[in-house]
């Protein structure tokens, strides 16, 4: 076609790829005053809206998720992502380093796809370490303990929301099938957090319902991760094969059951090293290189890399450090851990599920059914406890409703492998937020008429 023209193809192609390799790059040090500042945004967020629901009475984390909306793409455009669908123009930060910082306009947009990808891999890093911080919550022995009716309650807290969100939305909404599958899947999660301080509050963490909903929140967990670690697999090939899909439940649950009894090995020869060393972070280097390894090796198998750091974390729990590991734990926790949390409400549109415009409106009746099939799927699990009498099974169903952010680590998932739909993601945040709001005031409803225990005297919340 070039020859028919009178035109040689060689210069022009040379002086294509010379236009390419002269187009601006972004700058190092842009880049790095571009994250601080998106970093201070983060942060900023993280704590007005994280104290200010804790004063409501409400779990931080949501805080720190209506936080990211306020600076996200819905609102103020602080911390924006290329996928949202915008560009370096929508971004406040690099209107602010044009200005402030001698931003070359005609280098905005490689400084813009840098920055978010450097802010999108330390929420990655967040996750993880908030999957290792639950791990190493998730104590063994005492699943053990609390026996077969929490696992009863876990399993049908699991299948039921499943099964129903996923079934009604193929056949309600016509939702595509991997889309349904992983939707259905964060209907499974159960906050262990926010149950047991409830409960802790209204003094009914030693009764008999306490015991078994902490135990089936904590097994929750472990299906909960095994599920996600399945249908993020599956998302990443976009279609359903059963032979698929059982190869990778397989390799899950051999995963993280191998990871725990060959960690029953490793826990001699971690306390060992822990004790021969002497500098700083004796303890918690080991344990982070192992949560990392793990993560590693998980996701090169085809997994989720959480489901390694859940993996590390349940086997460090059972070492001799187990409990100092916590604390150590927790300051990296509250770092790390904000930025995937305000990241996940920087990243939520809610124009998506604006009224006005008719094409959103399936959107809302969506979240609305997720709604109802995440509250009546878990008070359905806690009518499954049998051979216990004078139990209130009302309770133990409202204590596995909330799903805090163990459901916003399925959401965020499902949104970066490209499974779900905007409205699709939002529906499932919302169902997070409500479900997790709702539980609180749910719980003290439904343990009114009974007396708190006597090892635990009834406090104020």
């Amino acid at each position: 076609m070039f020859s028919s023209l009178g035109v040689d193809p060689v210069p022009l192609l040379a002086n294509t790829i010379e236009g390419i390799s002269e187009a601006p790059e972004a700058d190092g040090n842009i880049v790095l005053l571009a994250v601080l500042l998106s970093l201070v945004a983060i942060y900023t967020a993280s704590k007005v809206g994280g104290e200010f629901f804790n004063w409501l009475g409400f779990p931080p984390v949501l805080g720190e998720l209506v936080g990211g909306v306020v600076i996200g793409i819905s609102a103020l455009h602080l911390v924006v992502f290329p996928e949202g669908g915008v560009g370096a123009s929508d971004s406040v930060i690099m209107q602010i380093l044009s200005s402030t910082a001698g931003l070359d306009i005609s280098a905005a947009g490689a400084t813009f796809e840098a920055q978010s990808e450097v802010i999108s891999v330390l929420a990655e890093i967040g996750v993880i370490v908030l999957l290792f911080e639950i791990g190493l919550e998730s104590n063994i022995r005492e699943l053990l303990e609390v026996g077969v009716q929490s696992l009863v309650v876990a399993i049908v807290g699991v299948v039921a929301p499943f099964f129903a969100g996923t079934i009604g939305l193929i056949l309600l909404f016509n939702v595509p099938p991997v889309a349904a599958i992983f939707a259905g899947a964060a209907l499974t999660a159960t906050s262990i957090g926010i149950t047991s301080r409830v409960l802790a509050e209204i003094g009914r963490l030693s009764s008999k319902e306490g015991q078994i909903i902490l135990g089936a929140a904590v097994m929750d967990d472990i299906l909960g991760i095994i599920v996600l670690a399945v249908v993020a697999s599956l998302a990443k090939t976009g279609e359903i094969d059963v032979t698929n899909i059982i190869f990778l439940i397989i390799s899950a649950t051999v995963f993280l059951v191998g990871a725990i009894l060959l960690g029953r090995f490793f826990n001699d020869t971690f306390v060992t090293l822990a004790k021969q060393f002497k500098t700083r972070g004796r303890i918690v280097i080991p344990a982070f290189i192992l949560a990392l390894l793990l993560s590693y090796i998980a996701a090169a198998i085809g997994l989720e890399a959480i489901l390694g750091a859940f993996a590390a974390g349940l086997v460090l729990d059972e070492t001799e450090p187990g409990k100092e590991l916590e604390e150590l734990t927790r300051p990296i926790s509250d770092v790390l851990v904000p930025i995937f949390f305000v990241t996940v409400g920087a990243k939520t549109n809610l124009e998506v599920l604006n009224p006005a415009v008719p094409d959103n409106r399936q959107g809302l009746v969506i979240a609305s059914f997720l709604i109802v099939v995440a509250i009546f799927g878990k008070v359905i699990s806690g009518f499954s406890v049998f051979g216990v009498e004078n139990i209130n099974r009302l309770a133990i169903g409202v204590g596995m409703i909330p799903r805090g952010e163990v459901g916003l680590v399925f959401a965020a998932v499902g949104s970066d492998s490209g499974a779900l739909s905007p409205s699709l993601d939002v529906a499932i945040i919302l169902m997070v937020i409500l479900t997790t709001f709702v539980a609180p005031p749910l719980l003290r409803v439904v343990f009114r008429d009974d007396e708190p225990t006597a090892t635990e005297p009834k406090t104020t919340a």
